[in-house]
């Protein structure tokens, strides 16, 4: 194995910057510590020994057969919005961001796809789309995120339910491999058994197996109605079993998000944003849209009789774009609300069965209790992936580390118990890493790290991520 890599001397330095421009690289100190750590700095901040803009995929082509002849890890880096420490130098090296390759073709009508690179972020792929009359569908809570770290994470979000993920949209991949070399997985066809499905194993592979640079997406007919109800319920057992029956009409939800009152009152408090609707201590929120108002309506009719059915408090109908931007505004800034309320959080993002949520609920409060952590429950109840937040009472340092890793391990076998998985969407990247084995199996592990040196058999490409060489 090629560790321990190459440490990146002054005429390394040298070469990399030919390869590109100075004005685009930053070396040491020079490097701002907010360009190598994500949303959840407590899975590392590690600091590259170069930093890395990149404008065109002939330049990470070349970076890349630099650092693959001299061995010297790199790790590619997007807008930086990941919840698992995956756009992190572990072992330092070369930090490579895609964020100036940012170029956004305009919209296919004929064959219905968008193409862009890399760095574009989704909001901005999700707007030209829609000035097309067209409508890009996965909606993961960071909208600044890039559309390349979409694809290498297979961003889900809360329109999963209806419309799928991101994979369900990809439909051409290009790429640099770690030894320099530039391919495309797939291209512009709605079907596809040409070899191997290489582009799908891409999807998903969180930066290890090589950097995107370039994306085909498919695109769909924009909705032309929706509406937003919230359902109160007085306890969880009786929210919690309204998804099935909701999910078993003939009217597919867009969403269905479930969220405590406690997780509201968070919001309001310290980021000033009320959730519209009062009483009741747990919430579905309920998203429909269609090609007409009348089924949209037809579907809020139905909804909302089974949640009377199931004992709702109430269900509130939101059909104005202000009650409806309320809404999801609240729901969106949960971990900044987290953030605010604790010095230190913690979460897991399991997916369990959606006639399981129930179960693993009432047993990660349970295990919070067990080791005095704060646990409050939210997710995306319509696809069964729940993210258990934990925060931070008043435990010291040692505890808090100690407790946060025993919690985690229970409520990762509770998952595999109720037949779940160990992450529904936020990847494993470097927080989740030594989970992975034990959750999997070994047999299984193999075959991951067979696939890593199928791609990268020296290992220099986002290195310490999804899995690990002893």
């Amino acid at each position: 194995m090629p560790y321990p890599y190459h440490k990146i001397t002054e005429e390394d330095m040298a070469h990399l910057i030919r390869a590109v421009s100075r004005d685009r690289v930053c070396i040491g100190d020079e490097i701002p510590t907010e360009y190598y750590h994500d949303e959840m700095p407590e899975y590392g901040c590690y600091q590259p020994d170069i930093y890395i803009e990149a404008i065109s995929k002939e330049e990470i082509s070349a970076v890349m057969a630099y650092a693959y002849e001299h061995n010297i890890p790199v790790t590619a880096r997007g807008a930086g919005t990941g919840l698992a420490g995956g756009a992190t130098c572990r072992y330092g090296g070369i930090m490579l961001s895609l964020m100036r390759m940012n170029h956004i073709e305009d919209a296919d009508t004929q064959n219905l796809t968008i193409t862009a690179e890399s760095g574009a972020l989704l909001t901005d792929v999700a707007d030209k789309a829609a000035a097309a009359g067209l409508f890009y569908p996965p909606d993961p809570g960071e909208r600044t995120a890039s559309i390349g770290g979409t694809v290498i994470t297979n961003a889900g979000g809360m329109r999963a339910v209806r419309y799928g993920v991101t994979r369900d949209y990809v439909r051409c991949v290009e790429a640099v491999l770690p030894d320099g070399s530039i391919v495309e997985f797939s291209s512009n066809v709605a079907k596809n058994t040409t070899g191997y499905d290489i582009k799908d194993l891409i999807i998903g592979s969180e930066g290890t197996l090589c950097i995107v640079t370039k994306v085909t997406l498919r695109l769909i007919p924009a909705p032309n109605s929706t509406r937003t109800l919230v359902m109160t319920f007085s306890s969880i057992k009786p929210c919690i079993e309204t998804v099935p029956k909701l999910l078993q009409t003939p009217y597919v939800p867009t969403a269905i998000e479930f969220l405590e009152r406690e997780l509201t009152d968070i919001v309001d408090r310290r980021l000033n944003k009320p959730f519209p609707v009062q009483e009741g201590s747990d919430f579905l929120i309920v998203m429909y849209d269609g090609s007409s108002v009348d089924e949209v309506d037809a579907a809020c009719e139905m909804a909302c009789e089974i949640a009377m059915e199931m004992n709702a408090i109430d269900v509130k109908i939101c059909d104005s774009p202000e009650r409806i931007g309320s809404v999801w505004s609240a729901r969106a800034a949960i971990l900044e609300g987290m953030k605010a309320d604790s010095d230190a959080q913690e979460e897991c993002d399991v997916v369990v069965p959606r006639a399981r949520i129930a179960d693993f609920v009432r047993a990660a409060q349970d295990i919070g209790r067990k080791y005095k952590i704060r646990v409050i429950v939210c997710g995306h109840a319509g696809d069964g992936n729940i993210h258990t937040e934990m925060l931070r009472n008043n435990l010291s340092d040692e505890e808090w580390k100690s407790n946060t890793r025993s919690c985690l391990k229970e409520l990762y076998a509770k998952s595999k118990e109720l037949g779940g998985q160990l992450s529904g969407e936020h990847g494993i990247g470097s927080g989740r890493l030594e989970f992975l084995e034990d959750f999997v199996g070994s047999r299984m592990y193999q075959l991951y790290q067979s696939v890593k040196l199928a791609f990268d058999d020296r290992l220099i490409l986002n290195p310490g991520k999804i899995i690990e060489y002893k």
